[in-house]
């Protein structure tokens, strides 16, 4: 191996759509992973609660059953998946930590097939058709970094995309790539009028990371419309899974409505390149952000 492919390292991001049996969702997860591996991925990224249909589009108490522990039975059988492809997987659960006490939580299983870390998400929404208030607890281990044998990588979940202070703690902890497991899409009837802005809004923010902190960003959405209330219209998940290099450039994109499995590489000197000429991090003036604490900075 010469120093160029020292420097690269490949990942693989599915993109999929989920059914009402979680049994069936997590074997075709695991079949998804076997795929990235065999494509060459080293670093494999699973969308937002991959194990079952998007649930808080309603709050209803008897579907935190739907909880596991970390370690669980979905590490179990993705951990099998990781030690005999000698892969990384970023699998995004519904924590049951205790009784009555949930996270929403991403798991780092590692080469050897164990759960080499957490991260459990910051930023809970609460918005019409994402109730996730009434589900999860809100993270208290703060924005990690994970060592994996390609490469340090930063974890965050969905609403985390929108808040540059999640990403830039993570990026300042060393990670080479930020990956974000994602359940977003459409509400179908605002989708005509809002629906391209809502997009790209989405995929600019996330771009916007990546320019600001000098590192690549992957996004990892679900695809597919699921209306589990018969009453209410249900989410159109607009997939759009993409990767995008430290300059924000998006270099693989998936669809809008189909299952794929997107493999894309890291350059780690694209990174250094980047942060030499554009040195953001250099010219941040860190003597003088104070109030960044604060909710709010009101005038005296």
């Amino acid at each position: 191996m010469d120093l160029a492919e020292k420097d690269k390292f490949v990942v693989g991001l599915v993109q999929m759509q989920m059914s009402t049996d979680a049994e069936e969702n997590l074997h075709r997860a695991a079949e998804f992973v076997e795929q990235a591996a065999k494509d060459g991925a080293q670093v494999i990224c699973l969308p937002e609660l991959f194990r079952s249909q998007y649930f808080c589009q309603r709050e209803d108490a008897s579907l935190f059953d739907l909880a596991e522990p970390i370690p669980g039975p979905s590490t179990e059988a993705l951990g099998r998946v990781a030690k005999e492809r000698g892969v990384t997987i970023i699998a995004s659960l519904f924590e049951r930590r205790a009784a009555g006490l949930y996270h929403n939580t991403v798991a780092i299983l590692d080469t050897k097939g164990e759960v080499s870390g957490k991260y459990r998400k910051m930023h809970i929404p609460d918005d019409p058709a994402y109730y996730e208030k009434f589900y999860f607890t809100p993270g208290d281990l703060g924005f990690r970094t994970f060592a994996t044998p390609v490469g340090k990588i930063g974890t965050l979940i969905c609403w985390d995309q929108w808040y540059p202070e999640g990403a830039r703690l993570t990026s300042l902890r060393g990670a080479e790539i930020l990956f974000y497991p994602t359940a977003i899409g459409w509400h179908p009837h605002e989708k005509d009028e809002f629906g391209t802005a809502q997009r790209d809004a989405w995929q600019t923010i996330q771009r916007s990371h990546a320019i600001a902190n000098g590192l690549y960003v992957a996004g990892v959405n679900r695809v597919g419309h699921e209306q589990p209330d018969p009453d209410n219209a249900g989410i159109q998940f607009w997939g759009t899974t993409f990767l995008a290099d430290p300059f924000g450039v998006v270099i693989a994109e998936a669809s809008m409505d189909q299952e794929e499995v997107l493999i894309a590489e890291v350059d780690r000197r694209r990174i250094e390149d980047v942060r030499r000429n554009w040195p953001f991090l250099r010219d941040r003036r860190i003597d003088a952000y104070q109030g960044l604490d604060q909710r709010f900075l009101d005038e005296a």
